[in-house]
């Protein structure tokens, strides 16, 4: 019996809790600064302009006009990504007038304009296995 409980119980240790997810960008216009990656949970979460409401968040360097990173043991559930090409290093999306002056990008969108805005229903998916997926970049 302690030698069931004993594997049982290391077993348990190795078991893996949740799930991982890996995103990746590419044709970012240079390899300058880095790329933010925020991951939300919540309806209502996005747009997020001041990068307040995610649940986690990422950077990544730039290599050949790319950038990817993965995020560890996530529970089950819905999930949305958006990135920043954050070419100054600043960690927050520059702006011209009204549209942003670095890339930008989101799970689910090739596009964003007035009939095609972002916000989590849109742009999430449900993680309930290891996931990969890219994002396209968006520049105005």
């Amino acid at each position: 019996m302690k030698k069931i409980l004993f594997l049982l119980i290391s077993l348990s240790l190795f078991a893996k809790d949740g799930f991982n997810l890996s995103v990746n960008v590419d044709g970012l216009r240079n390899n300058n600064g880095e790329v933010i990656f925020s991951l939300y949970n919540k309806d209502g979460s996005l747009p997020d302009e001041n990068l307040k409401n995610y649940f986690k968040q990422k950077k990544g360097a730039i290599t050949n006009n790319g950038s990817s990173v993965t995020f560890y043991n996530l529970a089950k559930g819905d999930y949305a990504v958006f990135m920043i090409d954050d070419e100054n290093g600043n960690g927050k999306i520059d702006k011209g007038f009204l549209l942003p002056l670095e890339g930008v990008g989101l799970s689910n969108f090739d596009t964003i304009n007035l009939l095609h805005k972002p916000n989590f229903k849109k742009a999430s998916f449900v993680l309930d296995k290891d996931k990969y997926i890219t994002i396209k970049p968006i520049y105005f």
